[in-house]
């Protein structure tokens, strides 16, 4: 019998499913993926991909646009996706999936749109692997309405045209 085996804390295993969602991900600049989980149980997953039916960024490449922020920042979007976060909620509700209460599992700090859902969803909880470049106002709007953030790593994720 060994004992250098450590079984992985709840967040660790749902994090490493994540990562495991992420694999079907269509578009390169973040292979993305997010699971929703509550008491325990998986509930839904989803990836970063193009809509069913219309062609995927890894096969047509991206269609970007680019957003300059009030402060000046600017940042690129590819608009061909349809974000992880926002395809396992629309999987939970084409399913009929309850989800409130539940914790939502994704790479980076989720955008202002799906924050706005997430929050929508009644979700209490987000644990992302790492930071979004562009995640504080996401981060503020889960502070101000009470929604625990948690981040495994504290360094913001990198990706191509960001």
């Amino acid at each position: 019998m060994t004992t250098d085996y450590t079984r992985p804390s709840w967040d660790k295993y749902f994090m490493e499913v994540v990562r495991a969602v992420a694999t079907r991900a269509t578009c390169d600049r973040g292979r993305s993926g997010c699971v929703i989980a509550r008491d325990k149980q998986i509930l839904v997953t989803g990836y970063v991909g193009a809509p069913r039916g219309l062609p995927h960024c890894d096969d047509v490449g991206h269609q970007m646009k680019r957003v300059t922020h009030e402060d000046g920042r600017i940042t690129e979007h590819c608009l061909r996706t349809t974000h992880a976060e926002q395809n396992a909620l629309v999987q939970a509700a084409k399913l009929g999936i309850a989800i409130a209460g539940g914790t939502l599992y994704c790479k980076m700090t989720p955008c202002p749109a799906c924050a706005k859902m997430i929050v929508n969803a009644g979700l209490a909880r987000v644990v992302c692997e790492k930071r979004y470049h562009a995640g504080g106002e996401s981060e503020a709007m889960f502070r101000q309405v009470g929604l625990e953030l948690d981040y495994f790593d504290e360094s913001v994720e990198k990706y191509d045209r960001q």
